[in-house]
């Protein structure tokens, strides 16, 4: 039986390792994930792993081998390269308007831009996320890894607002299209969301996302299930 603590609302992969607390191993699955494709959707509920998963494939494409000791992947993995990354958590803000998106799309922009520059002719935020992606790749000599955490956050909290809701999809639609306009720069993306939209997806110009939300090879990538439980404590 383990003794450590298990991390209740710790979703930092880097804090639960360094610090102790119980890791349930995950590193298998998404190794698999990260050596057959490129472009992944995942929608869990709340509270269901989504964050310590973008959290951990984070800490392994910065080549971080020493938080891995110990886990599956420790053994699948030789190269440990570290890539150039781009993450954006849009589970931080409470988007009530349309400034509240425009604002946290800005500050990130902002933050990858000091590390990799900007162009004047830059002037939408698809442009100038498709125009870091590009530098990124071409200062590191990397391709690139996008990782977006609640993807569908403002448009789930503009639910009963038509107009609110049309605004966050007129934003996050060309911002997220970049991802397919710069796809040669590109080494892995990974999206996750509470819920995936249909007729009217923000994703609809990114046609080339591999939807494993529902795939039973991909069931057990986050979260904890009965049988890892009992494994445990037995």
């Amino acid at each position: 039986m383990s003794t450590k603590i298990y991390p209740i609302g710790i979703q930092n992969f880097e804090k639960i390792r360094n610090d102790g607390y119980l890791y349930i191993d995950k590193t298998a699955l998404m190794y698999q994930m990260v050596k057959t494709g490129s472009y992944y959707f995942l929608s869990r509920p709340r509270r269901f792993g989504k964050s310590l998963l973008v959290s951990t494939l984070e800490a392994y494409f910065q080549g971080k081998k020493e938080l891995f000791e110990g886990l599956a992947v420790e053994k699948l993995e030789k190269d440990w390269i570290k890539y150039p990354i781009l993450h954006l958590d849009l589970n931080i803000e409470k988007y009530d308007t349309s400034e509240s998106l425009d604002k946290i799309l800005n500050d990130n922009l902002e933050y990858w831009e000091s590390q990799y520059g900007t162009r004047p002719s830059e002037t939408s935020f698809s442009l100038r996320f498709a125009g870091i992606i590009q530098r990124a790749c071409e200062k590191t000599g990397q391709r690139v890894v996008i990782l977006v955490d609640e993807y569908d956050k403002p448009m789930l909290q503009a639910i009963g607002n038509e107009e609110l809701q049309k605004q966050f999809r007129d934003t996050l639609k060309p911002f997220y299209g970049a991802l397919k306009t710069k796809d040669g720069y590109i080494k892995f993306a990974f999206l996750t969301g509470v819920t995936k939209f249909g007729k009217v997806s923000v994703f609809s110009d990114l046609n080339n996302l591999d939807d494993i939300s529902m795939r039973r090879d991909y069931v057990e990538i986050c979260g904890v299930s009965d049988q890892e439980l009992h494994d445990t404590l037995d």
